[in-house]
């Protein structure tokens, strides 16, 4: 069978050994949960609980208040201990929501029923969906209602789930493939029923067999659902490069898959998708991989929204050594933490403890033009270029050489042998560029 591709990218040692073979465990939270209003793309949610409140599992605590924004969901029964700013994955403060836990788990009167959904109108799917909070549980936090409403669903030809997981270390989505095969495939059922004109592509790296073959055997009999191998390369698991692979389209910048007749969804969002449609369960949990050389027991866990990292750290029996470097997410695009006492998110994957910090000890030196950074890139721009202009803050000029369109990936970083700090230098630019949009429009 035929492998898809592209060009540029880069084949960093994926560690998955740490923990693809341990099955998902479930753990509860502890004594506090903490909910940001802004787990996702978009305008944060509003609360609409007050403090002091006693709230239920798969209760709404914040609403969505724009087109592009998402309702946050309390995942434990409790009481509302607090509405302020709290440290988040990035090292800011953010606003949360704070719920002190009962350790009860009482839910919603709703919750955990079973819906003829078979029979729902678009409208209906569309609206359980919305009400569940779900949003790209890959890492992008795209609120799914919002991807799932194309002003034009009969020109939606591919619905394309991303299994690839191509950042090193991850294997939640892997082990949800393996455990929650039935659950994904009702979940892409319910999106082909969205789409009549769409055909479902379910895409996974080389290096799950186990998952290419156990979804090939389940889907043997669905005449509208593929399986597409991908060579194994980062960052094959991107949308742009999904999209650019499977379907030869290409999105830039300011578009969205839907202009090129595709909508994409990670694994962990369609079976979100389908408990939701299905079974009346809101978006309250997560799959969260715990690994590295320095965790004493890595693992896959099944985690409660709110949920402190130091709380999963405790269930892997804590570290084997001091880490010299704790990730939330992959080493490629994810960002180093200083705390564990931060929570567990929609858009959270992994956490990531490492015995060594090989990053802190690279020291830049001049670019000696080598045109790695350029071979790398997975869309074709020039690096060298772009960071010639973010160093000296040149934002037109950036504009102009399509600095915009990076994915932020850091395959030119990687590749880098001078050791430049390339994607981190992107990616201040672009923040720059979006912040003095922001103000204009706002002016």
């Amino acid at each position: 069978m035929k492998k898809f591709s592209f060009k540029g990218g880069i084949h960093p040692h994926d560690n998955k050994f740490i923990s693809e073979n341990c099955s998902i465990k479930t753990i509860l939270p502890g004594d506090e949960l903490i909910f940001p209003l802004s787990q996702h793309i978009g305008a944060p949610a509003k609360p609409v609980v007050s403090k002091g409140e006693h709230v239920l599992a798969g209760q709404i605590i914040a609403c969505k208040k724009a087109m592009i924004s998402a309702n946050v969901i309390s995942s434990v029964s409790g009481t509302v201990k607090a509405i302020d700013s709290r440290l988040d994955a990035t090292g800011a403060y953010v606003d949360c929501i704070v719920i002190a836990n009962d350790h009860q788990y009482q839910t919603v009167n709703e919750y955990n029923s079973i819906n003829d959904y078979q029979n729902y109108t678009d409208e209906k799917i569309r609206e359980l969906i919305s009400q569940a909070g779900i949003v790209g549980l890959g890492g992008a936090g795209f609120p799914s209602a919002v991807k799932n409403t194309p002003k034009d669903p009969d020109s939606i030809k591919y619905i394309i789930i991303n299994g690839a997981e191509c950042e090193p270390y991850l294997t939640s989505d892997y082990r949800l493939m393996l455990e929650k095969s039935d659950e994904l495939i009702a979940g892409i059922k319910i999106q082909l029923q969205l789409f009549k004109n769409a055909k479902a592509i379910i895409a996974i790296e080389d290096n799950k067999p186990d998952a290419l073959n156990h979804l090939k055997k389940a889907t043997i009999n669905e005449s509208k659902i593929e399986i597409a191998p991908l060579q194994t390369k980062y960052p094959q698991g991107s949308e742009r490069v999904l999209i650019k692979v499977l379907t030869n389209q290409v999105v830039t910048s300011g578009m969205l898959p839907a202009d090129v007749g595709c909508i994409v969804n990670n694994v962990a969002s369609v079976i979100a998708i389908y408990e939701a449609v299905a079974l009346n369960i809101p978006l309250i949990e997560k799959i969260v991989t715990v690994t590295g050389d320095a965790i004493n027991e890595p693992n896959n866990f099944k985690v409660r929204i709110g949920t402190k990292y130091q709380t999963l750290v405790d269930a892997c029996g804590g570290f084997k050594v001091p880490p010299k470097k704790i990730i939330s997410g992959g080493p490629m695009m994810g960002t180093a933490l200083f705390n564990l006492d931060i929570p567990v998110t929609k858009t959270s994957s992994a956490l990531v403890c490492l015995s060594e910090d090989a990053v802190s000890k690279n020291t830049p030196t001049p670019c000696i033009h080598c045109g790695r950074c350029v071979n790398a890139c997975p869309i074709g721009l020039v690096p060298q270029l772009l960071y010639h202009y973010a160093k000296i803050n040149d934002q037109e000029n950036f504009i102009k050489v399509h600095g915009m369109d990076c994915m932020e990936c850091g395959c030119c970083t990687y590749s880098c042998p001078a050791k430049q700090n390339l994607t981190q230098s992107f990616k201040k630019i672009k923040r720059a560029i979006n912040n003095r949009k922001k103000g204009a429009n706002n002016g």
